[in-house]
């Protein structure tokens, strides 16, 4: 694990409730992986099962994950994103309430401030869901 929950929570723009990453796994030069682990409490849970909007929701908060890791690394405030568009969104499973989740973003393309991601959500080694992103940055920084 590169980064735990506490220094997680100081590099994405999401607080609680709405964090949907708790640890970095592993960054390469194009990708980044991701944990959170579940719980009935989280907003996105429901009837026992993590929602599809939290799925998503976690696939954009892993690429801000990234942003907010790179620049504490360069000692700078990360860019804010924002979602442009969703692409060939697939959900072939919901993960359990109580399970643990692993992301895997993907750098498909980045051109001036608009970043193309592919993402995949694993439980359990299955593949949950996956599709592509356009995420928008802004020249504004996150705010701490």
């Amino acid at each position: 694990m590169l980064v735990e929950k506490e220094v997680v929570e100081q590099l994405i723009p999401q607080k609680y409730p709405m964090a949907m990453v708790d640890g970095l796994i592993e960054q390469t030069e194009t990708s980044t992986t991701s944990r959170l682990i579940l719980n009935p409490s989280n907003i996105f849970c429901k009837d026992g099962f993590f929602v599809e909007a939290g799925l998503i929701e976690n696939m954009a908060q892993t690429a801000a994950l990234r942003s907010g890791y790179e620049a504490s690394l360069k000692k700078e405030k990360p860019l804010v994103g924002f979602i442009g568009s969703l692409k060939r969104i697939k959900i072939y499973k919901l993960p359990h309430d109580i399970d643990t989740i692993k992301t895997t973003i993907t750098i498909l393309n980045s051109l001036m401030n608009v970043l193309i991601i592919k993402g995949e959500v694993f439980c359990k080694g299955s593949l949950m869901a996956e599709g592509e992103m356009n995420i928008f940055l802004q020249n504004k920084v996150v705010k701490s």
